[in-house]
Order: C-alpha cells, then sequence, then structure tokens
C-alpha cells in the first residue's frame, strides 16, 4: 500500500509518498509544490495541478492530509484553509480514502511527544525512512503525516485481526 503524506500550504504544499509492507516503511519520493505568486485563484491552480501530477506518478493507494490550525491572523488561516481544500479535493478526485491529523498527533506518531520540535520530527523521519533526502522541510513534514497515517492503518488492521 502507498501513503500519499500532504502538509498544506499556500505557498508551498510539501507531499512525501511512501510504502507499507507489512511492518516495514519504505521511502517512494517526496517534494515540494509551489504556487509562485500572483492572484490567489492561479496559485490554488497551481498547488491544484501540481499535487495531481504527484499522484498521477507515484499511484498512492491512500492519502493523509494535515489538519489547519488557527494562526493569530484571520486573514492567514482562511488562505491556508483554501490550500488545505486543494489537499483534499485532489486526492478525493483521484478515490483516495483521505486520513486527517492534527499537528500534534503527527509528531506523537513519529516522535512519541505530540509538541516535538521540528529537528525532531525530521530526525524521527530519517530513523524510520533510512537514507531519505528531503525535498524540504515542507516535504519532511509530509513524510511525517505519511508516516502517521501508516502507523494508523497498521494498528487498525491488527484490530481487525484480533476481532476476527
Amino acid at each position: 500500500m502507498r501513503v500519499l503524506g500532504i502538509d498544506p500550504g499556500l505557498q508551498n504544499m510539501g507531499w512525501g509518498v511512501i510504502e507499507i509492507d507489512g511492518p516495514r516503511l519504505r521511502h517512494i519520493a517526496n517534494g515540494t509544490v509551489r504556487s509562485g505568486t500572483g492572484p490567489l485563484g492561479g496559485r490554488l491552480l497551481r498547488l491544484y495541478q501540481g499535487l495531481c501530477a504527484v499522484i498521477v506518478a507515484h499511484g498512492p493507494t491512500v492519502a493523509a492530509v494535515e489538519q489547519t490550525f488557527v494562526n493569530k491572523d484571520a486573514a492567514g488561516t482562511l488562505k491556508l484553509g483554501q490550500a488545505r481544500g486543494i489537499a483534499l479535493l485532489a486526492p478525493a478526485e483521484a478515490g483516495l480514502e483521505i486520513g486527517e491529523y492534527a499537528p500534534n498527533a503527527v509528531k506523537k506518531a513519529v516522535v512519541g511527544v505530540g509538541h516535538a520540535a521540528k529537528e525532531q520530527v525530521q530526525h524521527m523521519v530519517r530513523h524510520q525512512l533510512p537514507g531519505v533526502c528531503f525535498g524540504g522541510p515542507d516535504a519532511a513534514d509530509a513524510l511525517a503525516i505519511a508516516i502517521c497515517h501508516a502507523h494508523h492503518l497498521q494498528s487498525r488492521a491488527i484490530r481487525i485481526k484480533v476481532r476476527a
């Protein structure tokens, strides 16, 4: 199973694809879709097209998106929410089941602590995906989101086996 993790952002939308093979995780690819400058509609379109291209290129079977946190700036939060809409739309259009996780849940799943620093998260992503090179900090976050979803799927599969 391939998991696409998405870290929504209006300027930079991080993405990461991993593969689950039993208890093992394997890095497939990661990167950042950049929206550039200009009117908001055009920027959102570039994010959507870039994310759709990632889905076509890497064939994920499920996706996970980080939930939006509320900024002090309402306008910034609204723009981030619009980018998050794109992060949900592209995989939904591709027919992917989408998991959504709060930032603290991602950190707890990857590091073991809900308030871990970015450096700690990146260190643990490198530990769980040996040899990975990040396509930027947003891509590293997206891989952490994918790992969080993979752990969730693995624990769900275990619970189903135990019930059967």
